[in-house]
């Protein structure tokens, strides 16, 4: 879940929060209404600095490459799915997020964790203005009344009542690609178990990003924690009653608007939208 992000946040904000107005010009790539996390892409990330005493901005690849991957080639391998040795298919794994339960275990070799050393020593925040998700909705048959197998899902946007920007916990890694030596910063979102509203929306996986108050956003980022206290922050499940969720058109990610709210006869109301 969470795999399409907004960024989109004016000039007069950015320098609010940051604080850096000689360095705003350099970001560009801020004003951007939806990131595809699948496209891999650049994303704004704020990480601390050496000492940390304070924090800067950055672009990171949206998709976490652990050191196994040697080239670009076996990354994009990984990404997209392939065959092993016996024919057998292994699904893609994106790394977009990355699960608070399992930041240190993983939870398909319930070995140690590719996200276990950044979860230690790369912790981030991912700036956000709002985020997209989809519900499924199983229509029922016309003649017996019984829910379809088949579900339609319906786009939401989801961001803050009060607050234009928000913050979702991250973690990152440099990565090398030993064929040409490029190095690039990867980054993850860490989600949680989904809140009253996030589970009724993401009503497959239940899941939603791991949202932090400025408070344990600056304890995330600067603080040396224990890793039951950053599994504790990884699991946080922000208040519901302040975020807020509308319905917006399926094709949203070419609109020139995609948080347009659009309104769908047949879809029923959020309980937990208060």
């Amino acid at each position: 879940m969470c795999y399409y992000n907004g960024q989109k946040v004016s000039r007069e904000e950015f320098i609010r929060l940051m604080a850096l107005e000689k360095e705003v010009s350099k970001y560009d790539f801020l004003n951007k209404d939806v990131h595809n996390g699948f496209a891999y892409g650049q994303i704004a990330v704020l990480k601390p600095n050496k000492t940390k005493d304070n924090f800067e901005i950055v672009q990171m690849e949206w998709g976490f490459l652990g050191h196994f991957l040697q080239t670009r080639e076996e990354a994009m391998v990984y990404r997209a799915g392939h065959k092993d040795a016996t024919g057998k298919w292994i699904p893609a794994i994106p790394n977009l997020n990355a699960k608070g339960e399992n930041l240190f275990i993983s939870e398909r070799t319930n070995r140690k964790s590719i996200f276990a050393d950044a979860a230690r020593n790369g912790r981030c925040l991912i700036l956000s203005t709002g985020f997209f998700e989809w519900q499924h909705i199983y229509p029922k048959n016309k003649k017996t009344g019984a829910p379809l197998k088949t579900a339609v899902t319906y786009p939401y946007y989801i961001n803050m009542r009060e607050d234009e920007y928000f913050f979702m916990a991250g973690i990152y890694q440099e990565w090398t690609d030993k064929s040409t030596g490029e190095i690039v910063e990867t980054v993850a979102i860490v989600t949680a178990p989904g809140n009253e509203l996030m589970a009724e929306l993401h009503n497959t996986k239940k899941r939603m990003p791991a949202i932090l108050t400025p408070d344990l956003a600056w304890e995330w980022m600067m603080d040396d924690l224990t890793d039951e206290r950053i599994q504790e922050i990884a699991l946080t499940q922000y208040d519901y009653k302040k975020m807020q969720a509308c319905s917006v058109a399926k094709d949203f990610k070419e609109s020139l608007s995609p948080a347009e709210p659009f309104k769908y006869e047949e879809l029923p109301a959020l309980q937990f939208n208060i």
